[in-house]
């Protein structure tokens, strides 16, 4: 968002994201140039104040999109690109995305995989020294992996095609890393597994599956994210398991995402009042800095008058009339700063 008293032309683009980032080149400033959606006045408050509250996001309710608006505008005022304009637009931005997050059920339902797929593992109350066995490193095993080590599960085993990924993730989980080749050599047995790999064929065959259970018997749990997924349809069908798998994910994904959808009316009435909210303290804050002066003029007044013009008759009073004319002074200098800032805002609220 760029607060500008000049249009904003292509010219004028390119001279501001060439200082944004001196580093672009002409066809990367180009790129920028032409791909800048332009909002204008309130059109770009009213467009930050949904960016924010996430109802044009790509994933809408998604509560991280605030997190990033609150960090560029921090990143931003570090390096002095912020006004008193910005400042005041940035707190009402966060106090509306705020309160659509909790007076709304935007963000209610979790339309995110790896969050369903907790969810569901949560309801089936896996003790937390369960034995976890990761089959790949990519993303979304990752971010997967992270949500258990966050809520507890500490003894994780990652195989990855790639050692040093497999490595990489499980000195994270504080666990133990095998390469793809070594899986059929894997047997320390697992009660939950996790897997997601971009093999066209099934990673987890009869076979392959039967070598894991090293003759357990106990039901387990199987995550698979993959698609297409890894566990062959035979093992679901004849082994004792809890199958979590990404097609039912989806579907549910896609149920709570049209249940977000049918928020977005409840949001957009909030945000329209929180935009008449704005635009009433904007023209506030005009008034205020172009008053703020009146501070400094009573005050010269005051020290004029003092020093000046009433200096001989001064010296006649003794201390206990000076006191008194100070204090009398100092109070009638508080009035004549906030009685006209107050009059000025009531005839403003009056006219508007």
């Amino acid at each position: 968002m760029i607060v500008d008293d000049h249009d904003l032309t292509p010219l004028r683009l390119e001279t501001v994201f060439s200082t944004f980032d001196n580093t672009w080149n002409k066809e990367e400033i180009s790129w920028a140039v032409n791909n800048s959606a332009i909002y204008v006045g309130l059109d770009a408050v009213l467009h930050l104040f949904k960016t924010a509250s996430s109802l044009d996001s790509l994933v809408i309710g998604e509560r991280e999109i605030i997190t990033q608006v609150r960090k560029s505008y921090d990143e931003s005022k570090s390096m002095g690109l912020t006004d008193d304009y910005l400042r005041l637009i940035m707190n009402k931005t966060i106090e509306c995305a705020k309160e659509v997050y909790t007076q709304t059920n935007i963000a209610k339902n979790p339309v995110s995989i790896v969050s369903l797929a907790y969810r569901t593992l949560r309801d089936l109350n896996l003790k937390d020294d369960s034995r976890v066995l990761v089959v790949g490193a990519g993303e979304t095993n990752t971010t997967m992996c992270k949500f258990l080590h966050k809520h507890g599960f500490k003894n994780f085993t990652v195989i990855n095609r790639t050692l040093s990924k497999a490595e990489t993730l499980a000195k994270q989980l504080k666990g133990q890393a095998l390469s793809l080749d070594k899986l059929s050599e894997h047997s320390t047995g697992f009660d939950l597994l996790v897997t997601c790999t971009g093999s066209e064929d099934p990673i987890f065959t009869k076979s392959v599956y039967d070598n894991l259970l090293i003759g357990e018997r106990s039901k387990k749990t199987i995550i698979d994210l993959a698609v297409p997924t890894d566990v062959d349809s035979s093992i679901i069908k004849d082994y004792a398991i809890n199958y979590i798998e990404i097609n039912k994910l989806k579907d549910l994904s896609n149920q709570n995402l049209l249940a977000r959808k049918k928020e977005i009316s409840k949001c957009e009435e909030l945000i329209t009042v929180k935009l008449d909210e704005f635009k009433q303290h904007y023209k506030e804050r005009k008034v205020e800095i172009a008053m703020k002066s009146v501070p400094q003029k009573v005050k010269q007044i005051r020290e004029t008058a003092v020093s000046e013009v009433f200096s001989k008759e001064l010296e006649t009073l003794d201390d206990s009339s000076r006191k008194l004319l100070d204090n009398m002074l100092t109070y009638m200098e508080k009035k004549y700063i906030s009685v006209p800032m107050k009059m000025a805002k009531e005839i403003l609220l009056k006219n508007s």
